[in-house]
């Protein structure tokens, strides 16, 4: 079992707070979609929206600009019950866009960067990484500087506390086109990482194609996290963990909407962690939560219970 730290906040997540416009029309392409539908995006802050969801408390490090896309997104966030003491406002950028595609599959999107990679080292206070129990980032602020570094100013002060880090690889060439940075930094960064949640699909860009899903857990244990977690889409996962692996088989949904299934994996994942759960049961309990999302048009209700998802996973393997 992993050791659970002290703190106030369950999960502090830094990175991209920004605005999703989703396609209408349901299409693998956004050459073919036309209109638009605002939503509250950005992997980091959906996570800390599901974990806030699903009853846990969360905290947001993050930039916007202070026009009304940056409003309406610190105004979700407050809704569901994030914290945003310290998120950024600041009036010199813009709030981060991206254009996605509404499809059952991988989304097309694009992306329209400003406010979410500026944010600075300066802007990590140190009361958000020692209130917490486990800090996340992913990939996206990962990328530029100088988000670079002010997440890495995050995991070192995360770790010198005896806190979770959490990291999603989720690599991708329109974000990063520098690959060989790309890898560099990520090697770095994942020696902080206690967990990490890559899917088949971030482990091929990553690593590069042709490799089995045991081989791909091995390369990212070897950068360092103690807990591996591969999801194979369809396939269901993998979960890696001193030495043992688990394969849990998907369960069988029909796919309205994929845009944000992985954070909400993540959330129910490390809120299933900080209940005291083993891992296993931990993953049994996320894959819940993600078969929810990808039956859901845009993000999931408010209110989920998550004593219900146990007793229907009790009741499973009963």
């Amino acid at each position: 079992m992993i050791e659970i730290p002290k703190g106030d906040i369950d999960v502090v997540v830094i990175g991209e707070t920004l605005i999703d416009l989703i396609s209408e029309e349901e299409t693998d392409s956004l050459i073919d979609a036309f209109s638009f539908r605002k939503y509250f995006g950005g992997s980091p802050a959906n996570i800390a929206t599901y974990v806030a969801k699903l009853g846990g408390t969360s905290a947001v490090i993050s930039k916007t600009g202070v026009g009304a896309f940056g409003r309406f997104l610190k105004a979700e966030l407050q809704r569901v019950g994030v914290k945003t003491d310290f998120m950024v406002m600041d009036h010199r950028v813009h709030t981060s866009v991206v254009f996605v595609s509404h499809t059952q599959g991988t989304p097309d999107f694009e992306a329209i960067r400003d406010a979410d990679y500026k944010l600075e080292p300066r802007d990590i206070r140190e009361e958000a990484i020692l209130g917490a129990k486990i800090v996340h980032a992913s990939i996206w602020p990962l990328s530029r500087e100088p988000s670079r570094s002010a997440v890495e100013k995050a995991f070192k002060l995360a770790r010198e506390n005896g806190k979770i880090i959490s990291l999603d690889p989720n690599y991708s060439p329109r974000i990063w086109p520098g690959y060989r940075e790309a890898i560099q930094v990520l090697r770095r960064m994942m020696a902080y990482a206690t967990i990490s949640k890559p899917s088949l699909d971030d482990a091929k860009r990553v690593f590069g194609e042709g490799k089995t899903p045991e081989a791909y857990i091995d390369l990212f244990h070897e950068m360092g996290p103690e807990v591996i977690v591969l999801t194979l889409g369809a396939e269901g996962l993998i979960l890696s963990y001193e030495g043992k692996r688990t394969h849990i088989p998907a369960r069988e949904v029909k796919v309205v909407d994929a845009t944000g299934a992985g954070d909400s994996f993540w959330a129910g994942f490390l809120v299933a962690l900080l209940d005291g759960n083993p891992l296993e049961r931990c993953a049994l309990f996320a894959r819940e939560i993600v078969s929810r999302k990808l039956a859901t048009v845009g993000p999931l209700a408010d209110n989920i219970d998550r004593q219900a998802i146990y007793d229907e996973i009790d009741a499973s393997t009963n």
